[in-house]
């Protein structure tokens, strides 16, 4: 039996210029009617205006010169402001045509009515998530049944959701165009002024290009005017990932139900797993350490006596309040906490640490950066700025500097599991959990010679939670250095775990979390957006939920390799008897 989808089962309408499918009418486009083709006619009245504003201009001047009365025209005067006046109205609606059809094609009135039953849609979501209990183990994890209601529909942001079809010579002269190579792929949004549709076009033009169909890839039911300028260029489509569920976690007293986005078969279900455990043994603790964002810009002097004097200079606590006070002027939120240097011959790499509030925070400790070594240049003439990233920072890349200084968020979290639970919930025993810890994440990960990788899978949930709330997934490298302790306590009874993670780099506002999906991941944990009471609680919370779920991971991971059900689970979890090429045929 085929799994019921979560989205549209619409069929993805590939680009024909022959097809047509009229949306409420057949309306014609006010470009139908132009007697010369569309970028002529737009030419014609660029040259028009353009020409008519000089001669008005030339003429004024000339009166003025003889003492004339401005509002004394002649019949030249007259044709050239009628002309004026045609040729400002055609360019005021970028070029005319989006201007008119704006106007004549009124949204329909059903868009708003959809509006008022999203509201009614929220309140039923309010009521259906109730439950009160912990859910229980994963692999066998049920929840009572629901009484028959109303289908609930997702709250999302309402855009057009009809198919985009090319169905004008307008389209099909762009598709052309596109694959030929006069226009360019990355100007359709700017030229068509619809984000959508320059997408679909674009989506046509690299299938006659390469020879190969995108059908696979979804188009229709994104809203790409939120990805504009912000998430991606030059979009053709949407991946989709699903999303599941781990929890309750349990972690300082308050519940979390952690959004997890994913396509490896029984990770959600291991977290889960994990999160029964540490709810049934009271709860997790979890303490933020640090919060400081980093960047390293790279200068160069002539001498190594120079990168001296300016590394003492930056490093002088009587020089620090003028340098915040430049940092600072770039943002509200940004405040220069500590700077670092290192040298290397010739070459100074400064390393400033600075707050950033709820954003993740690399634009902002950029601009601040910038800010300090313009201030520079003035004391320091020879500085040579070789780049605003010279790597100290370190962002994106395994590095020391960021194991041991940390970056972004240094959160630690820690949960004493009773022993009773991890014989029957975690089906293993707290000394098989130590010594593996011991031998598995410690000692193999020393003859590995890893770097911050002194666990079994943190990277797993961080990418998960990433995904799922709109954070940069490349920063999962750095965000993962984590080390898992365990040990016996209570008289070797229970079993004391912690995970140390000292740069996870998460923030609450711009970026993906503006999104819609993710928004909306990131308001079921309840740090959507903004702290309004204490800037940058809300992405500190976040922080410490992904330690806490990382936690939950490892937790369960361990007890199924101490157990010996790795390979058991898999084999069930992750893999299908289903034949997926029949499937999508």
């Amino acid at each position: 039996m085929e799994a019921p989808r979560l989205y549209s089962t619409k069929p993805v309408q590939s680009l024909k210029p022959t097809k047509k499918i009229p949306l409420e009418e057949d309306h014609g486009k006010a470009s139908d009617a132009l007697p010369l083709p569309l970028h002529l006619t737009n030419a014609l009245f660029f040259t028009l205006f353009f020409s008519v504003v000089y001669f008005l201009l030339s003429r004024w001047r000339e009166k003025i010169r003889t003492s004339t009365a401005l509002h004394v025209v002649t019949f030249s005067d007259i044709i050239a402001l009628l002309s004026f006046f045609a040729s400002f109205i055609y360019l005021l609606g970028f070029f005319g045509i989006d201007f008119v059809q704006s106007l004549v094609f009124q949204p329909s009135p059903d868009v708003w009515v959809a509006e008022d039953e999203e509201d009614d849609n929220e309140v039923l979501l309010a009521k259906e998530d109730t439950r009160k209990v912990p859910c229980g183990q994963a692999l066998d994890c049920s929840l009572p049944p629901l009484p028959p209601a109303a289908p609930i529909v997702t709250p999302q942001k309402v855009f057009d959701e009809q198919p985009v079809t090319v169905t004008t010579e307008e389209d099909e002269e762009l598709i052309k165009s596109v694959v030929d190579g006069t226009t360019p792929s990355y100007s359709l949004e700017s030229k068509l002024g619809d984000c959508k549709r320059a997408a679909a076009i674009r989506r046509e033009a690299l299938q006659r290009l390469t020879g190969k169909s995108l059908s696979g890839l979804p188009l229709d039911g994104l809203d790409y005017e939120s990805i504009l300028g912000q998430c991606c260029e030059m979009p053709v489509g949407y991946v989709q990932i699903p999303v599941g569920i781990a929890g309750p976690l349990l972690v300082n007293g308050r519940e979390y139900s952690v959004p997890m986005a994913t396509t490896e078969g029984c990770l959600v279900a291991s977290t889960n797993r994990g999160c029964k455990a540490i709810h049934l043994s009271g709860g997790a603790t979890s303490v933020l350490l640090k919060d400081g964002m980093t960047r390293a810009p790279c200068v160069r002097f002539g001498t190594a006596k120079r990168a001296a004097d300016l590394k003492l200079y930056l490093e002088d606590p009587d020089n620090f309040e003028t340098l915040s006070v430049v940092f600072n002027r770039s943002s509200r939120f940004g405040r220069l906490q500590g700077i670092k240097c290192a040298i290397a011959g010739k070459n100074l790499y400064i390393r400033f640490t600075c707050s950033t509030g709820d954003a993740m925070g690399m634009n902002m400790v950029s601009k601040g950066v910038q800010n300090v070594l313009d201030f520079l240049q003035t004391d320091f003439p020879d500085m040579d700025v070789i780049g605003i990233s010279g790597n100290f920072c370190s962002d994106k890349k395994p590095a020391a500097v960021n194991w041991i200084e940390g970056r972004g968020k240094s959160v630690v979290c820690e949960a004493i599991i009773k022993g009773d639970v991890i014989k029957k919930v975690l089906k293993t025993s707290v000394e098989s959990l130590v010594e593996l810890n011991m031998l598995k994440n410690l000692t193999g990960s020393a003859m590995a010679g890893a770097l911050g990788g002194f666990n079994a899978h943190a990277s797993n949930i961080v990418t998960a939670i990433y995904l799922a709330t709109g954070q940069d997934p490349a920063q999962n490298v750095e965000s993962s250095h984590c080390i898992t302790m365990m040990e016996a306590v209570n008289e070797g009874k229970d079993l004391h775990i912690s995970v140390t993670m000292p740069s996870i780099e998460v923030g609450t506002v711009g970026g993906g979390t503006q999104l819609a999906s993710q928004s909306a991941c990131l308001n079921l944990l309840g740090v959507k957006g903004a702290s309004k009471e204490t800037p940058g609680a809300n992405s500190r919370t976040l922080a410490t939920i992904v330690a806490s779920a990382v936690l939950a991971g490892e937790l369960s991971l361990m007890s199924a390799l101490a157990a010996g059900q790795l390979v058991k689970s898999h084999m069930k979890y992750n893999r299908s008897s289903k034949d997926v090429s029949k499937a999508t045929s």
